[in-house]
């Protein structure tokens, strides 16, 4: 995945937006709140996507190949992974990793602000 596709992914999302801040990440949010940051890249290069995750999913990635705990975020006890090469993780698997990211921070959100976003309406079509 590079960042053309990581983008067209987080901008398909509902309700998000995008901002290019600390040295030429790609940060993406709902409701004013990170989901995904991206466009960091590794000492070889490659482009790399941090996303929140899950407790058991943070427990499972964060020691799978190409995969590791998100610097800074998990080390202030975050549950987020950055995916730096896709050893474990495909782009579709990534994708999917995003979109759950994207549910996990809106469902954070102040129910007045899910209901403003018409998320609460998104849950209720599953």
């Amino acid at each position: 995945m590079d960042v053309d596709q990581y983008n067209a992914i987080c901008g398909g999302l509902p309700h998000t937006t995008h901002v290019v801040q600390w040295g030429g990440a790609h940060v993406w949010k709902i409701g004013g709140k990170i989901f995904a940051v991206a466009g960091w890249s590794t000492n070889d290069g490659d482009f790399a996507t941090s996303f929140k995750c899950s407790d058991t999913s943070f427990d499972i990635l964060k020691d799978q190949p190409g995969c590791r705990p998100a610097p800074y975020l998990a080390s202030r006890g975050m549950k987020w992974i950055q995916r730096t090469s896709d050893e474990t993780l495909s782009d579709d698997d990534l994708a999917a990793y995003l979109a759950e990211s994207y549910r996990i921070v809106g469902a954070g959100l102040t129910k007045k602000l899910q209901a403003e976003l018409g998320l609460d309406k998104q849950e209720n079509r599953t």
